[in-house]
């Protein structure tokens, strides 16, 4: 395994002790002036670099004709030494590595930038403009060119990040004062970047699986409201799966915080303030069209949400028995059944956005040809009532038409969704069979 770090020269330019003794002989005054100077105190320092700077020079005049005369002599083996010496710390009193080292490190990030931007190039491109060989007295900077180059080699995906990690190494190894000064931050190969989004929190993964929850009440969806009502500030009790006390006044005080009607029951408004309503949609069950001119078992005309027979979505568990109407709340479904158990018909609805729809056997009590809502902005057609509450009555009808103007509250395209305050509204089509169907007395299951 090769070593990352390079191995230190026999003529280490840093120590003057390792430095070519030959070039030491021959320039013993000018290394005298450059210990000098070294050791002289603060106070002094400029009158001692005067000093230096004008023995040196006439140091290096009379070197110059011993090197000279040496360099006829001895070959070029000295020759090389003497230029070896020369990019050392004792040329002039002056260390140009770090200049080198810094100069290396501003252009590995410019190269950086080049290849991030959509550079292309093959790896020894990449480790060229990674570090350059900036100058040959320069050993660590070369090293370092030399490693990245061996790291983005290395890297058959042209991994640009071993490359700067490993130049980036090699440079702060050469001189660890410029390593204390760096500041590059890299994301490391393989590692995900910093996170930042919002706090999660137990209720993101925690959703209710019943489309109501109340006083007495237990199980997976109590404890996601509980949890959901703690992370609100409105519940302190322990997070149970048992709707008690504390659950049903923490409920009311978030009812009551947020503007919901208040009951203390957790229904869809509710826990879509809470986070834990499910999507509806994956409860909905969509129908094709029929065909123009297609009529249910009864020979009535289909709208088109509307199925019928063989063609209708089964009925769900659990919802009765003989003719009646069967209401799937999740499923926002009506059918129609038949005393034999067929299914006569079977439509999508639009029911409410509320708990107000309670589960259960009921029967119509209640018909009007035509009546007006509660706040007497909507007429509703065709109000078949099968519910009463102390606030008002829950029915069948037709899609609500505006008091002012006539128009109509939704198409039968959105049917299928929530969005009545109690009721549930229907195609025209629909409503006039449901009108003749449920004659009062006529019993309406909900599931």
């Amino acid at each position: 395994m090769h070593d990352l770090q390079p191995k230190p020269s026999t003529a280490n330019p840093r120590d003057p002790r390792t430095a070519d003794r030959s070039s030491s002989r021959r320039d013993g005054s000018q290394d005298a002036s450059v210990r000098s100077l070294s050791s002289a105190p603060s106070g002094s320092s400029r009158s001692v670099s005067n000093r230096a700077r004008s023995t040196a020079a006439r140091s290096e005049t009379r070197a110059a004709g011993a090197r000279s005369a040496d360099a006829r002599s001895t070959g070029s083996g000295s020759a090389r030494g003497g230029r070896r010496g020369a990019g050392g710390p004792t040329s002039g009193g002056f260390d140009r590595r770090p200049l080198f080292i810094v100069a290396a490190a501003a252009t590995l990030l410019c190269g950086l930038f080049a290849l991030t931007s959509g550079g292309k190039g093959d790896a020894n491109t990449i480790a060229a403009a990674a570090v350059p060989n900036t100058a040959a007295p320069v050993a660590d900077a070369a090293a370092a060119n030399a490693v990245a180059g061996n790291a983005v080699a290395g890297d058959a995906s042209g991994s640009v990040g071993a490359a700067v990690g490993a130049a980036t190494d090699a440079a702060a190894a050469a001189d660890p004062e410029l390593a204390l000064g760096a500041d590059v931050s890299v994301t490391p190969a393989g590692e995900v970047p910093d996170l930042d989004g919002s706090d999660l929190t137990a209720t993101d993964s925690c959703l209710m699986d019943v489309l109501s929850v109340r006083i007495g009440d237990t199980g997976q969806s109590v404890t996601c409201v509980q949890q959901a009502l703690k992370d609100g500030g409105y519940y302190t009790g322990t997070v149970s799966g048992t709707f008690d006390d504390g659950t049903y006044a923490a409920a009311r005080a978030m009812q009551a915080d947020r503007d919901l009607f208040v009951d203390g029951v957790i229904g869809r408004e509710s826990a879509l303030s809470l986070g834990v309503w499910p999507d509806e949609e994956s409860f909905v069950t969509h129908t094709p069209p029929p065909p123009a001119g297609a009529v249910d078992l009864m020979g009535y005309p289909m709208s088109s949400v509307a199925s019928a027979g063989k063609n209708a979505p089964a009925l769900p568990p659990n919802s009765g028995s003989g003719r009646r109407l069967v209401y799937d709340r999740a499923g926002q479904r009506l059918w129609a059944v038949g005393d034999d158990g067929s299914i006569i018909r079977s439509w999508l609805v639009s029911g409410s956005k509320y708990s107000n729809e309670l589960p259960g056997a009921h029967e119509v009590y209640s018909r009007s040809e035509m009546s007006t809502a509660w706040n007497g902005k909507a007429y509703l057609p065709k109000m078949v009532r099968w519910l009463k509450t102390d606030i008002g009555a829950i029915g069948f009808h037709s899609i609500p038409l505006h008091v002012s103007d006539g128009s109509a509250y939704q198409t039968e395209a959105e049917l299928g969704t929530r969005l009545s305050g109690g009721c549930q509204r229907q195609a025209v089509r629909d409503a006039n069979f449901v009108w003749d169907f449920a004659q009062v007395g006529t019993p309406v299951i909900v599931v």
